[in-house]
């Protein structure tokens, strides 16, 4: 795993879950807020974290802490995600998992296997400027996307509304893809 970073005490990035943050660095999306440069451009890679580290101080806050969420970056282009979130689900933390969408595959297998317990899935635009943000398949968004929403596991899509880029017709497209489940809109900080 390549582990950028951790926050050892988070109370709202698992809705009603003190957890602890764990930020992997790599991401195969250019948002231009994103506010984690530092996880996703490798030239701005700092040394990565020990994993069995990670896994001992989570050890040591078992039953102080709940969950645990895995963000980045992007979490599924680690090739190693499946196995280190099956070590911390044998630690008996909920886990959540913060993702672009673009590995629809590995979030099938992770829903499945019943690793994760909360997905959190941003959806970055409408279709027609996506390309601004992701230069692959856009189908493999809708395919995570359908996923989510066909499967029985909590969660929620997430857009960060930034009025460079985005308008309120993007706005109507996406609440029409995100239709029957919750959807939020955040404001942009730049």
């Amino acid at each position: 795993m390549q582990i950028g970073g951790l926050q050892k005490l988070s109370l709202i990035d698992y809705p009603g879950t003190p957890a602890a943050v764990i930020f992997t660095q790599g991401c195969n999306m250019f948002c231009p807020y994103c506010h984690n440069p530092q996880l996703v451009y490798p030239y701005l890679f700092e040394k990565t974290l020990n994993e069995n580290e990670i896994l001992y101080f989570l050890k040591k806050r078992q039953g102080l802490l709940k969950g645990v969420v895995m963000t980045g970056g992007e979490p599924t282009l680690q090739n190693d995600l499946y196995n280190f979130i099956k070590q911390i689900k044998n630690l008996k933390f909920l886990v959540k998992l913060d993702t672009n969408g673009t590995n629809p595959e590995i979030l099938q297998e992770l829903i499945r296997e019943k690793l994760i317990d909360f997905v959190a899935m941003d959806i970055k635009s409408s279709a027609e400027k996506y390309k601004l943000f992701f230069t692959g398949n856009l189908n493999l968004i809708m395919q995570s996307l359908h996923i989510i929403k066909s499967s029985d596991i909590a969660h929620i899509f997430r857009t960060t509304y930034d009025t460079d880029i985005l308008n309120e017709r993007d706005l109507d497209e996406i609440k029409a893809i995100t239709k029957n489940s919750k959807h939020i809109v955040q404001e942009c900080r730049k």
